[in-house]
């Protein structure tokens, strides 16, 4: 007698546990391991997580997929990877066109002679506002090195 009152006891006792447990235990199912996903169900997942009315986790529930695998198959179908045609992006090219550089206006050259010793000397103002004073008897091709130097 014993042994049938501890019996409904237990019974009663496992009972009301399971009742009570099932009520709070979620059961989540998870794929181990790998799954291969054809390209149209990858693209029926984004359909479903981006469409109108999508909802990435929601998406991620009901397909039972990692939200990083959606947002990655989102950049690929957005790049054209995921359907297998990649978009080539279109050559740019810039119109070059090539000139002579510019001519700068020639320096002006003004000697300037002074009486008292016979030297002549030579005043040239660049159009930068740089001014050179020198003797006459400089060397041309010196000059022109420097005048060449300071108008860059």
């Amino acid at each position: 007698m014993s042994d049938e009152i501890t019996d409904s006891a237990s019974e009663e006792a496992s009972a009301h546990t399971s009742s009570r447990t099932s009520a709070r235990i979620q059961i989540v199912s998870r794929v181990s391991g790998r799954r291969r996903w054809t390209v149209d169900q990858k693209l029926a997942v984004l359909r479903d997580a981006f469409g109108p009315d999508g909802c990435v986790r929601m998406a991620v529930e009901r397909h039972e997929v990692g939200s990083g695998s959606i947002y990655s198959w989102r950049r690929q179908a957005m790049s054209g990877v995921l359907g297998g045609m990649r978009k080539v992006p279109d050559p740019a090219f810039a119109e070059v066109t090539v000139t002579e550089p510019p001519a700068l206006p020639a320096p002006e050259i003004a000697p300037q002679g002074t009486a008292q010793t016979g030297l002549s000397q030579i005043a040239i103002e660049l159009p930068s506002g740089v001014r050179l004073t020198m003797d006459a008897s400089v060397d041309a091709d010196a000059l022109s090195r420097v005048i060449g130097v300071l108008t860059r």
